[in-house]
């Protein structure tokens, strides 16, 4: 499985949804904690094109998106081939 980072908060219920659906695929994943670890936002800030919401995904070297853009790859039958790589 590619290498996958999640920069996440406590309280966001779309995080959860996110790392709920990456856990029933058996994916493991690297939680980065902005609540925690505020000095890392302008990293995914960066990474993410500007974007300053959680979550923000990375499978690999890919650009995911959050977690609407993670379950819509999910529908279109794109996740899996995208976690194995």
């Amino acid at each position: 499985m590619q290498p996958i980072e999640i920069y996440t908060s406590p309280l966001c219920g779309f995080c959860h949804a996110a790392k709920r659906l990456l856990t029933s695929k058996g994916a493991s994943f690297s939680e980065i904690d902005i609540a925690r670890n505020p000095d890392r936002r302008p990293e995914m800030m960066k990474r993410a094109g500007g974007k300053h919401t959680v979550p923000q995904i990375f499978v690999g070297d890919t650009y995911v998106g959050g977690c609407d853009e993670l379950y819509a790859l999910e529908r279109a039958g794109k996740l899996d081939p995208l976690l194995k790589g």
